[in-house]
């Protein structure tokens, strides 16, 4: 995300600069006009006072644009920010801080619609990550993920809560077939010798999820589809026998944000292939079974036959 003080600090004008417009009985800018300021940039828009004041167009000379409302030459009610990257913001501005609602689209098409305390996420929020088409949806904390959230696949989802941008405590993975998968992120440290400091939090490994049950099918579908057919349910119940022992899968929680300039742009790794799969453990399950019945079958045929030699 762009920074405040580099790509939307406007110059103070007073009566700065070039004008052409209305003016006051005492001689301010006031009514609609037009400014060129030293610094290159421009403003058209309403005036009030000497301010900029109501709907207008400032144009930064580095080529970010900002179109909305002001009040006392401050960004201030609804407003959209081009910036030079190509990300855009549009949605409510406080006193030149982007402050209430409003959608954040970035350079690599990644999008944030929700709320917004003094510049940051913050509050109740979508994220929807382009490439993949998941999305994070839930609480927000100084530009973080934290808070009950639910991280939404293609075929599953993970609903949990979230602190520092990272999974935390129990949770469960859905699964669009109709089952569940339940356990807990766990937060792990990373190896450290006997006269080392405490290690930083921000050098905690990621965290594991540990699961420990597979619940029953349920015929609830997140979207709208049809209840998994039989053999969906005899695959899920197979399941079930064969996943007793706990599984340790890695973390498919978003990264941490990444370096200033693209500081609010989220990376999402790629669901671990370790994550439970009913289809594939019933399947072989199954195999095993029809193996069995074979070998039983051609024990069965050897014993009659060695009955009539006798008889």
């Amino acid at each position: 995300m762009s920074d405040l003080s580099s790509e939307e600090a406007e110059e103070a004008e007073a009566d700065l600069g070039e004008y052409d417009g209305e003016h006051n009985a005492e001689g301010e800018r006031h009514g609609h006009g037009k400014a060129r300021l030293p610094n290159g940039d421009t403003y058209n828009g309403e005036y009030e006072h000497g301010f900029r004041n109501g709907q207008g167009t400032y144009r930064f000379k580095n080529g970010a644009r900002y179109i909305g409302q002001y009040l006392q030459n401050k960004k201030h009610g609804q407003g959209i920010f081009f910036y030079p990257d190509g990300s855009k913001y549009e949605g409510d501005w406080v006193n030149d801080q982007r402050h209430g609602y409003g959608q954040y689209t970035y350079p690599n098409g990644d999008t944030y619609t929700g709320e917004w305390r003094d510049h940051n996420r913050h509050g109740q929020g979508t994220y929807v990550y382009k490439d993949t088409g998941s999305k994070y949806v839930g609480g927000w904390v100084n530009g973080n993920q934290e808070g009950a959230a639910e991280l939404i696949h293609l075929n599953h989802r993970f609903k949990g809560r979230y602190l520092n941008g990272n999974p935390v405590g129990r949770g469960k993975y859905v699964f669009d077939i109709g089952c569940e998968q339940h356990g807990e992120y766990i937060l792990t440290e990373q190896d450290k010798g006997e006269d080392e400091e405490e290690i930083e939090p921000s050098l905690l490994a990621a965290p594991k999820w540990k699961a420990s049950e597979i619940a029953k099918l349920t015929l609830w579908t997140p979207h709208g589809e049809n209840p998994p057919s039989p053999r969906e349910v005899s695959l899920v119940t197979a399941a079930e026998a064969v996943t007793e022992e706990e599984k340790i899968i890695p973390t498919i929680s978003v990264a941490d944000e990444a370096a200033e300039g693209r500081d609010d742009e989220l990376s999402l790794p790629e669901a671990s292939s370790e994550v439970f799969s009913p289809a594939g453990d019933a399947e072989e399950e199954n195999e095993g079974n029809r193996e069995e019945e074979e070998n039983k079958d051609q024990e069965d045929q050897a014993t009659t036959s060695l009955e009539d030699l006798g008889g």
